[in-house]
């Protein structure tokens, strides 16, 4: 960039400058702004160079369009182009088309990447300078594939020779300078630097001119901020009861923020405080000031936290990307009714038709016969090997180019017989021959021994079996070798023929023997080599016949979808297309013909083995390991030998034009005819092109290069006739794209853009009659000027695919029809798989392959068009050039275009990332179609065909299982998708009075239940007498003072300690006399107690009870992570205003500790009291409340949501809980209940803490974070104890299934018996985890668990338990119903989505399993209202729960004093209906089912079932979904997500995966996941994130905090391994 100081500038200008540097520090304006206005600025003043243009100042930026051409011309020049696809024209439409682009420059933000993982994948797959070539020559690959070989390396490593080692090895551990810069600027501020970390970046950016802030890669820092980590447990996973401190900035400033508008839709939102950018500002309101958080712009999380962060720029840069309307809103939304009919593409009359006259059928030449032409090819040699046995037949070359070994056709004739001889009569016993004439024989021999082949086919054909040529498997599980397993198998083949070496080059078995391949029958591998076979009696002559209609031989064929066929080809066909082939070549005898074309199928086994053989003619064979060395080779043959003949591809005359300048004294004049046997490659004209205007100086006649089209079904389609008039000019068509993707011919387009070149492939074959007919449905001939699929009637075509007789009718035996619908001929058609059309002079032209055809949108695409739009992209130096896979993927009903391609091992993240969107945009540009999504593998890690193309199906098949492990990807569903479901409009509720009839709600009865009555119960039950549970506890003291009620057990399984009724009595009175004593405390003051799960928990409870204290159960910090767990407790402590902490000696000390006081000011605490040594004296009297309705304790929880609530419970509620809880399970002094749940809040406390010293029963109380040690530890106790009755919560039971699924042997030897429990009840405040308690119930069902055992329970906070146990294990179970759970339901996913439920049968498509949540406990009413109206709802109606009963909580106790929350919660009334009673608001989604079954009354039983909280749904495109739906789709596309979580920011979903696998697996997950939630959700993921296991936090219940994952997102605090922003 031209330095300001040393241009002439006025002086103002200088200051604007000044001013624009200092924005830019200051991260005010984007990279991209600033250079705008600066050149503007400066513009004017700059001296202006030749052919630069005047807009583009002096920019020294990587620019997106040329500059200046010459830079261009100049590469090509060095030859690094892949001429295979190479176009000037094309190259220069692909520029003008990122031009256009030029000024929407995509701020596309860069993914971000561990740096862990940049360095892996650059260190494996680097090689130093000086090794490059020889490397590139294995990983560059052509056309059909095959290698561009040495093709870049050869000019380009002298100058890379030169940099030396050490940059090398820098470079490779920086992976690039840029972003180690960023990295190590960004370590030293820490969580909290977020701002001051955007702004370093952003002044990097500055620096490094590397472009917007796009390219800025967040590759992973030393020490990431301030993390939420474990809570109780030491265990992985981080708890986050922790960490609720935003949840209170979010309280208070739900009311004053509004969440940002949605950014996605097609708007322009003008009232967004989003991080504005100069590309937006037209959507955004110029004059607003932003407020500046340090020196970073304000982000706005969806609740309105500020956050500045990396992250948020970069997700407010996608937001900014998908604001912009990238085309308009389409028009094919469709509608999501249940019948789910995507709406079909309604035509556009403007488009494109096919307008011509119909074609006629094009007929070849007559097949002239002359009357010397062999009457079969095995009559021809035994003819050439008799008249002249020393005529050379083959010339075999060594990786020098120095000949190996020349064939005759003497040898070839005795060796074949000798072969023919050997296979009839040597393999089997005299009585039974292992072969028969017509059986089948696989010829398994490598690319550089043609000879061995040519012999092993010849006495193939000569012994009448039939050869089936194959590859050599190198391994044991070669890229679609199983495939050819199968084809053999299906062939009937048990013999192998193959060459010595070849042999021994066989993997082999530890005693010698080759192992069976995968997919492979059982095989006998039989040498040929003469040496090893016996000499044929003098008597012995082969059966040499006139061709018939046996079968000559079988070759293999590779389709779209990976698997292989094999296309039979009669004796008759075999000759008859040598013959034509002959006639339309000119063959004449001993002509030379050079063959680099792979001999062993299609035009290399046409050419250079069998009518070779038929005209005895010389083959000189070049393999492909010679071509990779010297890839001149070839033409000095030709040059050599003086041929007549080359048959080549369109990559060896790119390799030769690549390499040509080494060479001098080459003349092609001796060429009559240079067949390119790709030429239906539309591409290889590019090639042909520029070999003709390197070599034409050489010797090379114009008229001599004669490509042809071939297929395997129908052998050679068309060849274009070596003429000797060079006056003609072969045939070209300039057509346009556009025209293609319709499937009609126009030709060159207004635009000139996007083009195709297509050359002739000259005239149909003699004696055949070809047609075009439609691509799909009934074979109807095209018109004129439509593409369609070539067909061919003749002689010489395959027959059919062996064994698959309904694809050969579809293939082989084609009737084409005319626009009457009668066939235009009595003989059938073969299909080509060709794509093209006739054009004058009969000429054949053809645009593409049927397997490369890619249908989006109507459109078709191919395959091979796309790839050469990629490659047009400059600069190229990021891929290999023939290392480009492109294919389609079906997601959501349409086809989607991958493309994939190797990375070179030393281009950074930001240049491939670069090449990456300007690829997008180039295929946009051109195609007009979007690409799904763009991956990058490290190089030489695609799967290789034999030749060493990239193996297709494979790659797809690789893709699709998340097994291809790409070092880049980028997703741009977002422009891709357009048949997306049209977001719904809410319909305005209908009004109360036209809807209520009785107990009716539109037809429907009102969806309302209860629990049992608990006046009517009559139960003698003596706690009824007390109203607070302390005098409970006295009675129980004084009546049965010896009666256990509750034993720890440590994690050896062992009681740690008891405690009886009087024990606890006196410990309780105990502590009440410390508070009255030390903290000298009045009743009603609020107490936290901060203990482990354990006993001195209880007596701290009871004894804040007898004090008349409020008592506040809180979790103790961990002492390995005090950092993030000591602020909430403190949080806890202040919010719920303790006027004192109680607590143990351990915790006393810890609070005291260094860490402690680092984390939180120590010295606000209120007083701490140590509980571990009691006064000896108890409190003169204990303290009685007045008034039952005070307040008992406080609950204090994290919700998922993040949010700490705490909720007010009376001793009246108080008791009345403990009372249902005993009625339902149940509970008398006699029982005993093994307890496995955290003590600190909801439904576990109450279990823990109150139900035993109400009821009676003994509690075995087992603390969840003792089965981190032993995770049998639950089971074991409850199988010792004999209890019938356990509560745990998910996480337990998570842990029992992931731990112990292998152990169940082992348990059952050690005797743990499952059998006697009848509830096991998972205490939960979510919606029922269906998969998890039924993986349970299956993997303890051989230790004695009963299915029906297992049920859930639901609380929330309003009130803290709803329902709670299963039916009775009774009567269900002696009838020995096998049916499934009668308590399961399916409903369909769609219909909930629009809060409706709609029951299907299970295993339909979207159906959601939905289990009953529990039985109603007594004296709980429960009724379903719609959240917006609270008006009620139907039976079967998707609606919130409100709760009515005794044991509700009585209000929220915050420090706000949120009264309208308070009353809407706690004291709803219904709209219309009973308007009268109040209900309490759950926060929870879900519908009443009456069911057939009957409870003890007789009643008809009333289901609950909980959908999800109303916090945590989702509203995206006028849809609810419940966040736990899409992760359990997630969680189920690969087998390495161990976890997942998602939430929206600003309308974006964001997805994040937990992996466990290799961190190379992480961008497998990208597309999985984007794919998946497209297909079951219709949503499109706008951000994966993929993060080591643990980092999704969860409560103590095992809820996930989707909201702390959130905040810690944004704050850049997950130091995730791999985030992509999906365009």
């Amino acid at each position: 960039m031209a330095d300001r100081d040393t241009l002439p500038l006025p002086l103002e200008v200088r200051a604007r400058l000044a001013e624009l540097e200092l924005e830019l520090s200051e991260g005010d304006i984007t990279q991209k702004g600033y250079e705008k206005k600066r050149s503007k600025l400066i513009g004017a003043y700059l001296p202006k160079p030749p052919g630069m243009e005047p807009s583009m100042g002096q920019e020294r930026r990587t620019p997106v369009t040329p500059s200046s051409s010459s830079r261009y011309h100049r590469r090509r020049s060095s030859g690094s182009r892949d001429e295979r696809y190479r176009s000037d024209v094309h190259t220069e439409a692909v520029q003008a088309a990122l031009a256009k682009h030029k000024e929407r420059k995509m701020a596309v933000p860069m993914p971000s990447k561990r740096r862990s993982l940049v360095v892996q994948t650059s260190m494996e797959a680097y090689t130093p300078p000086g090794e490059e070539h020889v490397r590139r020559q294995d990983t560059s690959s052509g056309s059909e594939g095959e290698g561009s070989g040495p093709a870049n390396g050869t000019p380009t490593s002298s100058q890379e020779g030169s940099i030396n080692m050490e940059h090398w090895i820098s470079r490779a551990i920086h992976g690039s300078t840029t972003s180690s810069t960023t990295s190590s600027s960004s370590t030293h501020s820490g969580g909290s630097g977020a701002a001051s970390r955007l702004a370093d970046v952003m002044a990097h950016a500055h620096l490094s001119k590397s472009g917007p802030i796009a390219h800025l890669s967040l590759k992973r820092r030393a020490k990431p901020g301030p993390k939420v980590e474990n809570g109780s447990s030491g265990g992985p996973r981080r708890s986050c009861e922790f960490g609720a401190e935003h949840g209170w900035q979010r309280a208070a400033s739900d009311e004053n923020h509004s969440a940002p508008p949605d950014v996605t839709g097609y708007t322009n939102t003008t009232d967004s405080i989003l991080m504005e950018r100069p590309q937006v500002s037209s959507n955004t309101v110029p004059n607003r000031p932003v407020p500046k958080y340090g020196n970073a712009e304000l982000m706005e999380t969806g609740d309105g936290v500020p956050v500045s962060s990396r992250v948020s720029a970069k997700i407010q840069q996608l937001v900014n990307t998908l604001k912009r309307p990238k085309r308009p809103p389409l028009r094919e939304f469709f509608v999501d009714d249940f019948e789910e009919l995507l709406e079909v593409q309604q035509p556009d009359p403007n488009l494109p038709k096919p307008e011509g006259a119909q074609m006629i059928s094009m007929r070849g030449e007559q097949l002239g016969v002359v009357t010397n032409w062999p009457p079969s090819l095995e009559a021809a040699l035994q003819r050439w090997g008799t008249i002249s046995p020393k005529a050379p037949c083959l010339t075999t070359m060594d990786t020098n180019g120095k000949p190996l070994y020349i064939l005759t056709y003497g040898k070839l004739w005795s060796r074949s017989m000798k072969v023919a001889y050997n296979i009839l009569h040597k393999l089997g016993s005299k009585q039974e021959p292992m072969l028969r004439p017509g059986d089948r024989v696989a010829l398994v021999f490598p690319n550089n021994d043609p000879a061995a082949f040519m012999v092993a086919f010849y006495g193939c054909l000569l012994a009448e079996v039939v050869p089936v040529p194959i590859e050599v498997p190198l391994t044991r599980k070669d890229a679609g070798s199983q495939q050819i397993g199968f084809l053999l198998g299906s062939c009937g083949v048990t013999v192998a023929l193959t060459s010595d070496a070849c042999h021994k080059g066989l993997p082999k078995g530890p005693t010698g023997e080759i192992p069976q391949f995968k997919g492979w029958p059982k095989l006998l591998w039989f040498v040929t080599e003469s040496k090893h076979l016996s000499k044929p009696p003098r008597d012995w002559f082969p059966h040499i016949k006139d061709a018939n209609n046996d079968t000559a031989y079988i070759e293999y064929k590779t389709c779209k979808d990976g698997s292989v066929l094999g296309v039979t080809v009669m004796r008759i066909a075999l000759l008859t297309h040598c013959q034509a082939l002959t006639q339309s070549c000119g063959y004449t005898e001993a002509e030379t013909i050079v063959n680099v074309l792979d001999f062993k199928k299609d035009v290399g086994l046409w050419h250079g083995i069998l009518t070779s053989v038929m005209n005895m003619m010389h083959v000189i064979s070049i393999p492909y390991s010679l071509m990779k060395v010297n890839p001149l080779s070839w033409i000095q043959k030709v040059c050599q030998y003086k041929a007549k003949v080359a048959c080549v591809k369109s990559r060896d005359m790119h390799w030769a034009l690549v390499a040509h300048r080494d060479q001098r004294d080459i003349s092609l004049c001796s060429l009559r005819m240079l067949v390119v046997a790709d030429g239906s490659n539309p591409w290889s004209i590019s090639s042909c092109d520029a070999f003709l205007n390197v070599f034409q100086s050489k010797g090379l006649k114009p008229e001599v290069i004669c490509p042809c089209a071939s297929s395997p079904e129908a052998l050679t389609v068309a060849i274009r006739r070596p003429t000797d008039d060079s006056n003609q000019p072969p045939g070209r068509g300039v057509l346009s794209m556009q025209g293609l993707s319709h499937g009609v011919i126009r030709v060159d387009s207004e635009e000139k853009l996007s083009v195709l070149t297509v050359q002739d492939v000259g005239t149909v074959m003699p004696g055949a009659l070809m047609c075009v007919v439609r691509p799909e449905g009934v074979p109807q001939l095209c018109r004129t000027d439509e593409i369609g699929e070539m067909c061919v009637c003749s002689i010489a075509t395959g027959t059919s695919y062996y064994g698959l007789s309904g694809m050969t009718k579809n293939t082989f035996e084609v009737f084409p029809m005319n626009s009457n619908g009668a066939p235009i001929s009595e003989y059938p058609f073969t299909r080509t798989g060709l794509l093209g059309f006739v054009g004058p002079g009969g000429l054949a032209f053809i645009a593409g392959k049927m397997d490369g055809l890619m249908v989006v949108g109507g459109r078709r695409h191919n395959a091979d068009d796309i790839v050469a739009t990629a490659l047009a992209v400059e600069p190229m130096k990021f891929v290999y050039r023939g290392r480009i896979a492109v294919f389609s993927i079906s997601v959501l009903h349409d086809e989607r275009i991958v493309v994939v391609a190797e990375q070179r091992p030393d281009s950074t993240e930001e240049d491939s990332f670069q090449w990456m969107s300007r690829v997008l945009q180039a295929i946009d540009g051109i195609h007009q179609v979007g690409v799904y999504c763009l991956a990058l593998v490290p190089s030489n890690t695609l799967p290789k065909t034999p030749l060493g193309g990239i193996h297709l199906s494979e790659t797809k098949q690789l893709f699709l299982e998340g097994s291809l492990h790409p070092c880049n990807v980028l997703m741009c569903p977002h422009t891709c998708v357009t048949n997306l479901p049209k977001p719904r409009q809410k319909q305005p509720e209908i009004g109360p009075a036209s809807v209520m009839v009785g107990n009716l709600v539109s037809g429907k009865r009102i969806a309302q239940a209860s629990g049992r009555d608990l006046a009517q119960i009559e139960d003698n039950d003596q706690a009824r007498k007390f109203l607070f549970l302390s005098e409970v506890l006295q009675w129980r003291a004084q009546t049965t003072p010896e009666h256990v009620l509750y034993t720890l057990l440590n994690s050896r399984g062992t009681i740690a300690s008891s405690l009886t009724c009087v024990q606890l009595h006196k410990r309780a009175e105990k502590i009440a006399a410390m508070l009255a004593e030390r903290g000298h405390l009045q009743d009603g003051d609020h107490v936290a107690l901060v203990y482990p799960p354990g006993i001195d928990l209880i007596a701290a409870f009871y004894g804040c009870l007898y004090a008349g204290c409020v008592p506040i159960t809180v979790r103790p910090p961990h002492p390995q992570n005090i950092a993030t767990t000591l602020p909430t407790v403190k949080m806890i402590v202040e919010v719920s205003r303790s006027a004192c902490v109680m607590t143990s000696q351990v915790i006393c000390k810890l609070l005291r500790s260094k860490e402690a006081s680092a984390a939180v000011d120590v010295r606000s605490w209120p007083p701490v009291l140590d509980t571990d040594d009691l006064p000896k004296k108890k409190p003169p009297l204990l303290y009685k409340p007045s008034n039952p309705d005070t307040l008992a304790y406080l609950d204090f929880s994290v919700s998922t949501t993040g949010m700490l609530a705490g909720v007010k419970m009376s001793h009246t509620a108080t008791s009345a809980f403990c009372r249902s809880i005993k009625l339902q399970c149940e509970l008398y002094p006699s029982r005993e209940v093994a307890i496995c749940l955290d003590p600190y809040c909801g439904l576990g406390f109450v279990l823990w803490c109150l139900c035993s010293v109400y009821s009676g029963h003994q509690s075995i109380l087992i603390p969840p974070s003792e089965l981190e040690v032993n995770p049998a530890l639950w089971l074991l106790a409850v199988s010792q104890y004999k209890v019938r009755d356990t509560f745990c919560s998910y996480s337990v039971m998570e842990l029992c299934t992931k731990g112990l699924g292998l152990q169940t042997e082992s348990l059952k030897s050690r005797g743990l018996d499952l059998s006697r429990v009848r509830t096991c009840v998972v205490v939960a405040e979510e919606r029922p985890r269906i998969a998890l308690t039924q993986s349970f119930s299956k993997l303890f069902k051989d230790l004695g668990l009963h299915p029906r055992a297992v049920s859930t329970s639901f609380g929330c906070r309003v009130n803290l338990a709803i329902c709670l146990q299963p039916h009775r294990l009774g009567k269900l179970a002696d009838q020995g119903t096998s049916g499934p759970d009668p308590t399961t339901v399916f409903v369909d996913m769609r219909a909930l989505r629009h809060d409706r439920v709609r029951l299907v049968e299970r295993g339909s498509p979207h159906s959601l399993p939905l289990m009953e949540s529990g039985k109603i406990l007594p004296g709980v009413r429960i009724i379903i209202a719609n959240p917006e109206t609270k008006g009620p709802l139907g039976d079967s109606h998707l609606g919130e729960i409100w709760v009515h009963s005794g044991h509700n909580a009585s209000g929220y106790f915050t420090v706000y004093g949120d009264e309208a929350l308070q009353s809407d919660h706690f004291n709803s009334r219904l709209s219309f209906g009973d308007t009268h009673s109040l209900w309490a608001r759950t926060g929870y989604l879900g519908f009443l089912r009456r069911t057939e079954l009957t409870d003890a009354s007789g009643e008809r039983h009333d289901a609950l079932y909980v959908v999800g909280a109303l916090d945590e749904a989702m509203e995206l495109r006028g849809m609810r979904y419940h966040p736990i739906d899409i992760e359990t789709s997630v969680i189920r596309t690969h087998k390495s997500i161990t976890e997942c979580a998602v939430f929206t920011w600003t309308n974006l979903l964001v997805v994040v995966v937990e992996l466990d696998g290799s961190e190379q697996e992480a961008l497998d997950l990208v597309p999985l996941v984007t794919n998946v939630v497209l297909e079951e959700h219709y949503l499109i993921v706008g951000v994966v994130v993929v993060v080591d296991i643990g980092v999704i936090p969860i409560n103590s219940r095992g809820e996930k905090q989707r909201m702390h994952l959130r905040d810690g997102f944004l704050a850049d605090q997950l130091d995730p391994i791999y985030v992509a922003y999906n365009m």
